[in-house]
């Protein structure tokens, strides 16, 4: 919990000089509280002709319970008055339900007031977020704006983590930087700290590195649970694949570059000498291999240490991936048995280094775990 403190007040401080670089143009967020919230939909209700005594007590009995969030609250005084609110947020809200594809007409509808279309909009899309259905949530809230909705905090909070998951950085600290300074008075604390650390983690964000893969990966496969492995989806395993190339090209190079002829043990043989870390290449000690303690075994890099590849304790790997292996076994990955899948990732993560063989490890276990769901 300190550790979440510490980060949260290091985005908090840092705000200041990010936002002197951002864009002002907004006004203070104005939220309603929950008489106020009330009224408003006692009104609304009263233009769309719900006037009788059964629904006036039915919102009494909403507004009552201060246990549930405002947001909840005006989602079920909009099912009061509105069959088709209550369906769409009904239809958001099951997990079972397919995601959806197009935005919802009613939200573009001029017909329906601006207080009607935002508030439901929000509460749409905030289902839509829990689903983890970031792209049509973010498309629903930008059709608004902060200050039409009667929770504007939450507003910003929900487009925030939209912008942040489909890696939007620019958009996701422009909302993060409003719902920190223009609500810091109204905004919940776990949506200040939930957001602080946003801001922290794009901070390290880095265009074409390992987690920037990562990300994209973890992506790719969100939208495989919800059912969309259309277009889309392809063209960014097709961007993953193609940055994996770039780095296992890099790789290789860098391998190439370091096996020079007449390559041997340190000139001292004492451990950790060279370029890299650990013992130079040699096995942990107690091994009953030849060679083993007395230097680098045949063909391994001596730069490299054991636990690069705890895998390959042999020392039989050169450091070299196959790139047609890897985009192979990522097509075939569904189709192998498990003991098959295993054999055929070791071998293909021998001699990566650390960092990039949990990484792709990490990736085809969450394929294995996706077919499986």
């Amino acid at each position: 919990m300190k550790r979440i403190l510490t980060l949260a007040t290091i985005a908090l401080l840092s705000i200041a000089g990010l936002a002197q670089a951002q864009s002002r143009g907004f006004g203070a967020l104005e939220p309603m509280n929950a008489a106020q919230a009330k009224a408003k939909l006692a009104a609304w209700l009263k233009e769309v002709g719900k006037t009788d005594a059964g629904t006036q007590a039915k919102l009494d009995a909403i507004w009552k319970d201060n246990t549930r969030t405002m947001l909840d609250r005006v989602a079920d005084s909009f099912a009061l008055g509105d069959p088709l609110a209550a369906q769409l947020i009904a239809e958001a809200r099951d997990p079972s339900a397919p995601a959806p594809i197009v935005l919802p007409g009613v939200f573009k509808d001029d017909k329906r007031s601006n207080f009607y279309r935002a508030n439901v909009g929000l509460i749409y899309a905030r289902s839509l977020i829990n689903r983890r259905v970031y792209e049509e949530a973010l498309d629903t809230l930008k059709v608004f704006s902060a200050d039409q909705v009667m929770d504007p905090s939450a507003y910003l909070f929900h487009r925030a983590v939209c912008e942040h998951a489909l890696q939007r950085k620019p958009e996701a600290t422009k909302s993060i930087i409003r719902l920190l300074e223009e609500g810091a008075a109204i905004s919940p604390e776990r949506y200040k700290t939930v957001a602080a650390l946003m801001l922290v983690d794009m901070s390290s964000w880095k265009d074409k590195s390992l987690d920037d893969i990562a990300r994209k990966m973890n992506n790719i496969e969100r939208r495989l649970d919800i059912a969309r492995g259309g277009p889309e989806t392809q063209r960014q395993q097709r961007e993953v694949l193609n940055r994996l190339d770039e780095i296992i090209k890099k790789l290789e190079n860098q391998n190439k570059q370091k096996k020079k002829p007449g390559d041997g043990p340190p000139k001292d043989g004492k451990p950790g000498d060279g370029d890299g870390d650990g013992n130079g290449g040699e096995c942990p000690e107690g091994g009953d291999k030849p060679g083993q303690g007395k230097g680098p075994p045949k063909g391994t890099n001596p730069s490299q240490s054991p636990a690069t590849d705890s895998a390959n304790a042999g020392g039989n790997s050169t450091g070299d991936v196959d790139q047609a292996k890897f985009k192979k076994l990522v097509a075939e990955w569904g189709r192998l048995p498990p003991r098959d899948q295993q054999r055929a990732l070791q071998e293909l993560v021998q001699g990566m280094p650390a960092r990039h063989r949990e990484a792709i490890t990490n990736y085809f276990q969450r394929l294995t775990d996706t077919q499986r769901k």
